[in-house]
């Protein structure tokens, strides 16, 4: 197996520290203004908070859970867990006290960080089911109960008082003895699929990891700024955010929350971003929308820019050759149209990085059209994440890109994708079984179905959401769910249709686009729920579904559909904390809706 250059992420932290002592590493808002560390203030912070994990009687291997949304506190205290040798378990913020409880007692988590006082009240509900919680651990100060100790993160660090020359020896020798193999996280999977387990990644696993997305990246730099707005109690984020930026000594800095990505964006101007698809599909539609809007001239003059755009990205990344006259012509759109929308952007986007869910293969395309490159990749938890993925020397749009350094793909007999690599798990914590079910003869059954084609891999579904309809056809329905969410009246969608006569779905509207199809149509209506339930906009709808139908195989059209008056969300339950489809809560949610659409399917 091969191994990192440096031998743990702490020991990466310090010799970046040493190195980029001056450099910023990390940028957050604090009392409304944005305050920066340097990498060798936060290598001290980090001691400091292994210092006191320490005075807290935390042992080597010993696991200590953050339940926290993104902020500085969260990587300064994960780093400080893993000076101190000890495991971080990372819990969404958004887990229900339930699954907190469960997450909790499987690790057997002695200390919990939390954001503040909200999270200090849901670990309050099940605190008689935490009985190996010792302390909480806050990074904002509140007054706390004696129900459950409490002290703030300040108080823990002891931070008004220097790391003396005898702890920093012990710290640092404590940082020496961390081997590439020992655990460096234990993460939960969403669940989505049952009782969620509890991955084992290894310093080795992530070490690899960054170094050979950064390697076959080919153009990240310490000068780089990665806006972070993703969960980091998610891998992607936190590999190929968090972790990479300190491999390559650039600066983090954390986005006030997702919906202030835009207003960060231009106060940052960041060059890298790590996302999920969701983020794009929003930012697509809405350059549309607006182009939509624009007066004819403009309008042309867009879409003129796309088509010759389209027309570039071929000829310069897919056949490595771009003639003369095309040069111009894009060089003549990007000074006209695409700088502007490149300009919402910050202005200076190098690239984002996607992976978590298939990204439509239009809007991938659109992207790299407009000068801000989408590199799609793919992973899973147990996989650091990063299998593979695209990149300016090697790519397919539609595809997920291709293997990274000493990974492994091979397709089993039912399509199954199985990998092998240096930055799979070692396995399941304290879940032999699962482990065993997971990982044969050395290969990771991954659970999603593809192939591979020149060197390239494709995604086509999981394994276990294909549908499987009475008439024996297998769909996956997340093609199906791209199709519907590109028309320009949707945005959302969920297809169903396992063990039925035919396919249906639960259709969320572009609500902008709805109210303006309402007000020219001069349609009255009380609240969205008569609005969706509208005559005329059925109709519109069975329109806009005909038409998508029309681009699909007979037996993946939509027959009938429900429009919902609400997005699907975290809150409601309906997504996970990285926006992926709960399918088995969104269909007991709208489970009668789903079958009445098959009471009468005579035709």
């Amino acid at each position: 197996m091969n191994q990192a250059p440096f031998k743990s992420i702490p020991d990466l932290l310090r010799t970046n520290a040493s190195k980029f002592r001056e450099r910023l590493a990390l940028k957050y808002r604090k009392q409304g203004k944005y305050v920066t560390l340097s990498y060798a203030e936060y290598y001290e912070r980090a001691l400091m908070v292994s210092r006191g994990l320490k005075k807290l009687d935390i042992k080597p291997g010993d696991r200590v859970a953050i339940l926290s949304e993104n902020r500085a506190g969260w990587v300064i205290a994960d780093m400080g867990i893993l000076c101190a040798r000890a495991v971080t378990v990372p819990i969404y913020p958004t887990n229900t006290p339930e699954q907190i409880e469960y997450m909790l007692n499987h690790s057997g988590a002695r200390i919990v960080f939390v954001s503040g006082k909200f999270l200090y009240g849901q670990l309050l509900k099940i605190k008689d089911s935490i009985p190996a919680v010792e302390l909480v651990i806050s990074f904002e100060r509140f007054l706390g109960g004696t129900a459950l100790p409490v002290c703030t993160f300040y108080q823990m660090s002891e931070i008004d008082t220097p790391i003396s020359a005898e702890e920093r020896m012990d710290l640092e020798a404590g940082i020496d003895c961390i081997a590439p193999e020992d655990m460096l996280t234990l993460i939960y999977t969403s669940g989505t699929t049952g009782v969620p387990k509890g991955v084992m990644l290894t310093h080795n696993n992530i070490l690899t990891n960054i170094q050979y997305l950064t390697e076959q990246a080919g153009v990240i730099t310490e000068d780089e700024v990665l806006l972070s707005f993703l969960p980091l109690s998610h891998i992607l984020e936190r590999t190929a955010g968090y972790y990479m930026t300190i491999f390559n000594g650039a600066l983090l800095a954390f986005a006030d929350s997702i919906e202030k990505v835009p207003e960060n964006m231009i106060e940052v101007r960041p060059t890298l971003m790590v996302s999920v698809p969701r983020l794009f599909e929003k930012i697509y539609h809405r350059i549309y929308e607006n182009a939509h809007q624009m007066p004819v001239i403009k309008r042309n003059l867009f879409h003129w820019a796309v088509d010759i755009g389209k027309k570039f990205v071929e000829a310069k990344y897919l056949h490595k050759q771009v003639p003369a006259l095309l040069g111009f012509k894009y060089s003549i759109a990007d000074r006209l149209v695409f700088s502007k929308v490149r300009a919402k952007f910050g202005g200076n986007m190098k690239l984002f990085c996607c992976g978590g869910a298939p990204l439509d293969k239009t809007i991938n395309e659109f992207f790299w059209v407009i000068g801000i490159p989408i590199f799609e990749g793919y992973g899973l938890t147990e996989t650091s994440p990063a299998l593979c993925f695209n990149n300016f020397e090697h790519v397919r749009f539609g595809s997920v890109g291709v293997a990274l350094a000493q990974t492994e793909f091979k397709i089993a007999q039912d399509g199954e994708i199985l990998v092998r690599g240096p930055q799979v798990m070692p396995g399941y914590y304290n879940d032999p079984a699962a482990t065993a079910e997971a990982i044969q003869d050395g290969w990771f059954k991954t659970g999603d179905i593809g192939h591979l084609d020149g060197g390239f891999v494709y995604i086509t579904d999981r394994k276990k959401e294909l549908i499987i309809t009475a008439g024996g056809k297998n769909i996956p329905p997340q093609p199906v769910e791209n199709a519907l969410k590109m028309d320009k009246y949707v945005t959302s969608a969920f297809v169903y249709g396992d063990r039925k006569p035919y396919l249906t779905a639960l259709i969320v509207p572009n609500l902008e686009r709805l109210l303006e199809f309402a007000k020219e149509k001069h349609i009255h209506y009380y609240v969205m729920d008569d609005l969706v339930m509208n005559e005329q906009v059925q109709k519109l709808f069975e329109q806009r579904i005909a038409d998508i139908n029309l681009r699909l195989a007979q037996y993946e059209s939509i027959k009938k559909f429900v429009l919902l008056a609400h997005d699907f969300s975290i809150e409601g339950g309906e997504l996970t904390p990285t926006l992926k489809l709960r399918r088995k809560i969104i269909y007991e949610k709208y489970k009668q809706k789903l079958e009445d659409l098959y009471i009468d399917h005579s035709n």
